[in-house]
């Protein structure tokens, strides 16, 4: 039986979205949740980075680790141009 890695699979798939539009959803705690569209900005060992558009022009940046997708703590859905919506999940 072939042990897998899921939080590597994870970054795996993200590492192929890196530059694409996506729409977050990051549960916060406290009934607090955001929604927001951004570009998956870069993705590193244990978190991904999040570029967010304010509505005021301005730039955010967040970051999540991969167990956050694990945990379901954040939903990412990643639009390819000329395809469906891909939700990244475990």
């Amino acid at each position: 039986m072939v042990k897998r890695n899921v939080l590597a699979e994870i970054k795996k798939d993200l590492d192929s979205c890196i530059g694409k539009t996506i729409h977050l959803r990051a549960n916060r705690g406290r009934r607090k949740i955001i929604e927001r569209e951004g570009i998956l900005e870069q993705t590193y060992p244990n978190i991904f980075v999040i570029k967010l558009h304010g509505d005021d022009n301005s730039v955010r940046r967040v970051s999540f680790s991969y167990a956050d997708i694990l945990t379901e703590t954040v939903e990412l859905t990643v639009y390819h141009p000329n395809r469906e919506p891909q939700r990244i999940a475990k």
